[in-house]
C-alpha cells in the first residue's frame, strides 16, 4: 500500500501548483529567486472570508451611523475616528481608531423585517425565486473557491450553543458545501483516535474505507458519497489540528485584547482558523434583538463586539493577512428610528449599515448615506443582492461569467438584476 497517496500530500491544490509554476516562469525571466516568486504568487491567490454575523439586528444608530441631536438619535454621542469627517457611536472607541482599515456601507435597504425570512434571505443574497434553495454565502464561497489545499473544511462556523454539520446552508449545491459548526468554539465530540489504534492501523483503515467508498459511488449518484468522503477527510484533518481550539496556548495579552467573554474567545478561534488557511470562517453573536431596553442592551453588547472586532482587524493587518481576507460584519437588518413603548427599537430593513475590510475593498470611507433622522436612504440604496455582487468581485469572482450548475441547470451566483457597488471595490 506504500504507493497510495495520503490526504496531506495534496494540500497544495492543482490550481495553486499551476499558479506557482507560472510564477516560477516569471521568476526565471526576471531573475528573481524561484522560491520568492512562488510564495508571492501563492499569497496573491489566497482568498479567505471572515463573516461576522450579528444575529437579531444591530442598531445602526448605536454603531455605524449615529445621528446626534436628532429626534431618534438616542443618548449616545458620536466620536471622531482615525479618518477625518467620519464619526461612529461612542460605544465603538476601538473601531473608531482603526477606521482607516474599514469601509462602512450606510445605504442598505432590504425587504424582510422578520428574522425567519430575513436571516436566510440575507445570507443567500435574496435571489430570484427559481424553485430551488440557494446556498448561503459561506457555502457559495466554499464551492467557488474550495479549501485551497488545506485539507480542512472550506466553510466553518463558530457559534454559541451546539455544533455539528449544517448541511442546510448549502442549498442545491449539496451537503458537501455545508458548514462545519464548532459549538461554543470547541472541536466536534469524539475526535480523538483511540489509544489502541496506531497511526499505521489508521492508515490501513482509511485505505479500506476509500475502496469501499469507490464501490459505493459506482452504483449511486455522486453527491452524497462525495460529500461523505469530503467531510470524513476534513474530520481527520481536524483530529490532527485540535490544538487550534486550545486558547490556553494563546498569549495572555491577546486573550485580554479580544476580551474574556464568549465573543472574544470565538473571534480568537476564528483568527486561528484564518491563520491555518480556512477559506470561510463565520462567527455568530446572538442576543441583539433589542425590542426592549435597547440602549442598555447596546451599552452591554457593543463594547464586547467592538473590542474583539477591532482586535481582529489589527491582527490581520499586522500579520499581513488583511489583503487576502475579506471581512464582512452585518445583521439581517437594522433597528427602527422610533423608540417603542418598551424603550426598544424594532426591526428596520429600510435604512441600515454594514461594514467591511480587507481583500478587494477600499478602506477609510463610508458609502451611501441616510437622511438626518436616519429614517430613509438618501441617493443610491443597496439591496443584499448588490452586496453579493460586490463581495464576489472583491474575491476576484466575475458574477457575469461564473454560474452555478444545478444538475445541468445553469444558475446565476448573484441576483442578475443587481450589480456590484463600485465605490466599495479597490
Amino acid at each position: 500500500m506504500e504507493h497510495l497517496c495520503k490526504p496531506w500530500e495534496h494540500r497544495l491544490s492543482r490550481r495553486a501548483w499551476l499558479g506557482g509554476m507560472s510564477a516560477a516562469g516569471t521568476a526565471v525571466a526576471s531573475g528573481l529567486p524561484f522560491d520568492a516568486a512562488f510564495g508571492e504568487e501563492l499569497a496573491k491567490q489566497k482568498k479567505q472570508v471572515l463573516f461576522v454575523w450579528i444575529d437579531g439586528g444591530m442598531s445602526q444608530y448605536e454603531s455605524w451611523d449615529p445621528k446626534p441631536n436628532s429626534q431618534f438619535g438616542g443618548p449616545f454621542r458620536p466620536i471622531q475616528t482615525s479618518v477625518p469627517g467620519i464619526q461612529l457611536c461612542e460605544l465603538m472607541p476601538r473601531s473608531a481608531k482603526i477606521m482607516q482599515h474599514l469601509c462602512v456601507v450606510r445605504g442598505m435597504c432590504t425587504q424582510d423585517n422578520s428574522h425567519s425570512a430575513g436571516v436566510p434571505r440575507i445570507q443567500r443574497g435574496d435571489p430570484k425565486n427559481r424553485g430551488v434553495t440557494y446556498p448561503f454565502f459561506g457555502s457559495s464561497v466554499a464551492k467557488l473557491v474550495g479549501n485551497q489545499g488545506t485539507g480542512l473544511p472550506a466553510y466553518v462556523s463558530i457559534k454559541p450553543g451546539s455544533g455539528g454539520f449544517i448541511y442546510q446552508d448549502a442549498g442545491f449545491l449539496g451537503p458537501q458545501f455545508g458548514a462545519v459548526a464548532f459549538g461554543d468554539g470547541k472541536p466536534p465530540e469524539n475526535m480523538a483516535r483511540p489509544e489502541s489504534v496506531t497511526e499505521a492501523d489508521e492508515e490501513l483503515r482509511q485505505t479500506l474505507r476509500n475502496k469501499a467508498d469507490e464501490r459505493y459511488r459506482l452504483r449511486r449518484r455522486p453527491g452524497a458519497a462525495e460529500a461523505n468522503g469530503y467531510v470524513f477527510e476534513s474530520a481527520r484533518e481536524l483530529m490532527r489540528r485540535q490544538s487550534l481550539f486550545d486558547l490556553s496556548t494563546v498569549e495572555a495579552r491577546d486573550r485580554e485584547r479580544y476580551g474574556d467573554h464568549e465573543f472574544g474567545r470565538h473571534m480568537l478561534v476564528a483568527r486561528r482558523m484564518l491563520e491555518v488557511g480556512v477559506t470561510f470562517v463565520k462567527v455568530t453573536s446572538y442576543g441583539w434583538d433589542t425590542h426592549g431596553d435597547n440602549f442598555n442592551g447596546h451599552a452591554s453588547l457593543m463594547p464586547r463586539y467592538d473590542q474583539a472586532f477591532a482586535s481582529m482587524i489589527e491582527d490581520l493587518q499586522e500579520r499581513g493577512m488583511l489583503d487576502n481576507v475579506l471581512v464582512i460584519t452585518m445583521s439581517e437588518f437594522g433597528r427602527t428610528p422610533r423608540i417603542n413603548g418598551h424603550i426598544g427599537r424594532d426591526h428596520f430593513p429600510e435604512a441600515w449599515s454594514l461594514a467591511m475590510s480587507g481583500r478587494g475593498v477600499k478602506r477609510g470611507l463610508t458609502v451611501g448615506k441616510t437622511n438626518a433622522k436616519g429614517t430613509a436612504v438618501e441617493g443610491d440604496a443597496y439591496d443584499i443582492g448588490h452586496m453579493f455582487h460586490t463581495w464576489f468581485a472583491a474575491l476576484g469572482i466575475d458574477t457575469g461569467k461564473t454560474q452555478f450548475d444545478n444538475h445541468g441547470q445553469p444558475l446565476p451566483i448573484a441576483h442578475e438584476d443587481m450589480h456590484a457597488v463600485k465605490e466599495v471595490l479597490a
